[in-house]
């Protein structure tokens, strides 16, 4: 069996296990994922088997699409809901305007630490390993790329946007330094991928719906239709909403 499956990863389960679900499902053992989704986030999951492994790397250069909560009146190591939240002291509730111009002053090509609580290698070894042993880490800085960010609503202190990015990006970290940029907070508390290049949520599959459906035929995307998808140039940004 060569393809892809377009999975919708519920949240509370990392992408690996996620994976190992579904390869009890197909049957197929030659499988990988194509871009990790942190277990407190779901949606987007592409799967390829057999043969499509070959498209791991070329689908992980998709751009990604996700919409996300977060706090601004909190933090947390993790910079997620993962963690223990502490409360920040914030002398001057930002406006709405405020933080849209924050947000898009990260839009372009820019430089981006990803968080210390991450799978960032360092040395060979997970950053999220090391920081836990309580070693003071300093990862360096990456240039990654945000097609645009749009705000969906603001009630402080809950921020509800979206955003499309480029391969490498940490919304946790988009979600700090803007708390930085605001002299906030800053937390992510949910988080959802709706597209990664053109396999949306819309077209998703459920655990569920791949073991009702029996047929792999229902779910599988064949190898030679992904591949036309992934040969069109340039490739294809989505749309701003709005």
């Amino acid at each position: 069996m060569d393809g892809l499956i377009n999975l919708l990863k519920p949240t509370g389960i990392t992408s690996a296990k996620a994976l190992y679900r579904v390869r009890k499902i197909t049957g197929v053992r030659k499988s990988g994922h194509a871009g990790t989704l942190d277990p407190g986030a779901d949606g987007v999951l592409v799967l390829c088997l057999g043969k499509g492994t070959k498209l791991v790397e070329r689908i992980m250069d998709q751009p990604k699409v996700y919409r996300a909560t977060a706090r601004l009146d909190v933090t947390s190591e993790s910079f997620d809901s993962d963690s223990d939240l502490t409360a920040v002291d914030v002398e001057a509730v930002p406006s709405q305007e405020d933080v849209i111009r924050a947000l898009a002053s990260f839009e372009g090509c820019i430089q981006q630490v990803p968080p210390r609580i991450s799978a960032v290698k360092l040395g060979g070894q997970p950053a999220y390993k090391r920081a836990r042993t309580g070693e003071g880490l300093e990862l360096a800085p990456r240039t990654v790329t945000i097609y645009w960010v749009f705000v969906h609503t603001y009630d402080w202190p809950t921020l509800d946007f979206e955003l499309a990015c480029g391969r490498g990006t940490y919304v946790r970290s988009v979600v700090r330094d803007l708390g930085a940029a605001l002299s906030t907070g800053g937390c992510l508390t949910s988080l959802t991928r709706t597209a990664v290049g053109p396999f949306t949520s819309n077209e998703g599959w459920t655990f569920e719906g791949l073991e009702a459906s029996g047929d792999p035929a229902n779910y599988l995307i064949p190898l030679e239709g992904a591949i036309r998808l992934l040969d069109r140039r340039p490739i294809p940004i989505p749309p701003r909403p709005g």
